[in-house]
């Protein structure tokens, strides 16, 4: 089993002040956690390109491409709402995270990995195709997904979130697209305050009560998640695969630990090799306390990577 390690280092320079939680140190504690189990020996690793404006353009408009551009310092910080700041290296930083997952697709469907995990940020799920939010700019799954579906012959797409707060953005590009399904579980209520008034028919959603723990998370997966896939047949899974509902992370409530992240990624394995022959693309969203996201990254490519 071959898995790709996507990343880059302009996804580090990418920094919205020194107290900020979506901070360039994420990615530090996820490679100092590969290395230290010695993972890191089991991954391909493959350095990100910058998206094309094809590619970003498939998900985003032109013209908020062009303001999210023009909005770039040339120093210090720039605020587009009181959580979304770009510093001089942010749009570098935005283009290598889209620009990966449409890499990742490339390298599973050509059959030269099995599966791959991006580890880029800024992170994407709360980009809607023209407003930047909850530390997102660019939609970085949806613009694999879409890369997948123009691209490639491939016809049904599936996306997993299991990020502590709800994919929005997600959400709102692809709702009501019949060559998509998503399914998300997050805790509710809680930012950014939706999914759960009337979803469109192909989103499955899960909210999760605060203090909700491993067990009811898996509950909700095996009851809601599990039988829409597995009657959707998706060719490629992707996932949004956030870490923030861990116990160590402060910026929910939820009680996930490492195991309950290994438990799900080989469900959406089961998932994948039935229908998807294997493909998977994940892809890093939240996760903001430094060891327990390194901890848990290391256990959800474990469990892609079939290493012990």
């Amino acid at each position: 089993m071959t898995t790709a390690f996507i990343s880059h280092h302009d996804c580090k320079l990418h920094d919205m002040g020194a107290q900020h939680p979506e901070c360039p140190a994420r990615l530090d504690a996820i490679h100092d956690q590969l290395i230290a189990s010695g993972l890191d020996a089991y991954l391909k690793p493959i350095e990100a390109p910058l998206a094309t404006m094809d590619q970003l353009q498939r998900v985003h408009p032109l013209d908020y491409i062009a303001y999210i551009h023009a909005s770039s310092p040339t120093h210090g910080i720039v605020h587009l709402d009181p959580d979304t700041a770009m510093s001089p290296g942010t749009w570098h930083a935005a283009l290598h995270a889209a620009g990966a997952g449409c890499e990742a697709v490339d390298r599973v469907m050509r059959g030269e990995v099995d599966n791959a995990f991006c580890a880029v940020r800024p992170p994407g799920h709360h980009a809607s195709a023209a407003q930047a939010m909850g530390f997102c700019f660019f939609n970085n799954v949806a613009v694999a997904m879409r890369h997948a579906l123009t691209v490639w012959p491939v016809s049904r797409v599936a996306v997993i979130d299991f990020d502590v707060h709800h994919g929005n953005g997600t959400e709102a590009v692809f709702a009501g697209d019949d060559q998509v399904l998503m399914c998300g579980t997050f805790q509710h209520p809680f930012y950014p305050y939706s999914g759960t008034d009337n979803p469109a028919s192909n989103m499955c959603n899960a909210p999760l009560a605060a203090g909700t723990r491993g067990e009811g998370f898996r509950q909700a997966v095996t009851d809601i998640w599990l039988p829409r896939l597995h009657d959707f047949q998706p060719e490629m899974i992707f996932i949004s695969a956030g870490f923030d509902a861990h116990r160590e992370d402060d910026m929910a409530s939820l009680g996930l630990v490492e195991d309950d992240y290994a438990w799900v990624t080989a469900q959406i394995k089961h998932v994948a090799a039935a229908t998807a022959h294997g493909r998977i693309v994940s892809m890093l969203e939240g996760g903001y306390a430094l060891s327990a996201l390194g901890r848990s990254v290391v256990t959800h490519l474990r469990v892609l990577a079939e290493v012990n």
